[in-house]
């Protein structure tokens, strides 16, 4: 749980304690009884195709997971659709302009209270370049990604998703738990920094 001191209202120091009605421990503050709730964190993201077929892929420029490959993807922010977030996301980690269409997968991580939410998307030009989140952006057909490189579970999962999807002309969206940390060190999950959210 997140260590938590003081109430973020009025500054006195909580206590960790099962409030009344509640079922798990919170950080309750006893002066002015706010709750401070923590919750998983969304991440959205999406898998930019251009129109050769080839998608657009980012490797990491930041950690956790520095060097490895990803497609967009980070944090939810307020006020925003998962779309719009994938959309955001993608211009801030490739500088690509990409329509996002319809959801692939819902991957639940709860290892790391993070729920990913990946789309599929059309990118509207073959732009793209890397910024301070990416050394480097590249469009891959299924045959050029680097499968032993790739940066989390869940791009992983969700690069498999979306083409056997495309092979059986399908259009799925796929649910999947991912309930324990993996064993083997280049798929281990980190719960700080962008994903990219696994």
């Amino acid at each position: 749980m997140t260590e938590v001191l003081y109430c973020n209202l009025c500054g006195t120091r909580v206590e960790h304690r099962i409030p009344d009605g509640d079922h798990l421990p919170r950080h309750l503050c006893p002066s002015c009884g706010h709750i401070q709730y923590f919750n998983p964190r969304v991440i959205v993201g999406c898998i930019p195709e251009w129109e050769d077929g080839r998608i657009l892929m980012c490797r990491r420029n930041i950690e956790p997971r520095f060097g490895l490959w990803t497609f967009p993807a980070g944090f939810m922010e307020l006020d925003e659709t998962t779309a719009q977030g994938a959309a955001r996301e993608t211009l801030e980690e490739s500088q690509a302009d990409v329509e996002v269409g319809d959801m692939l997968a819902v991957i639940n991580v709860p290892y790391v209270s993070q729920v990913y939410v990946v789309h599929r998307g059309r990118m509207r030009s073959a732009h793209h370049a890397p910024t301070p989140e990416s050394s480097e952006t590249r469009l891959m057909s299924e045959s050029e990604i680097p499968w032993e490189q790739i940066a989390f579970p869940t791009v992983y999962h969700s690069l498999r998703f979306f083409f056997a999807d495309r092979a059986s002309g399908e259009r799925r969206i796929h649910a999947l738990d991912l309930a324990h940390r993996p064993r083997r060190p280049r798929d281990r999950e980190v719960s700080t920094g962008d994903p990219p959210p696994v």
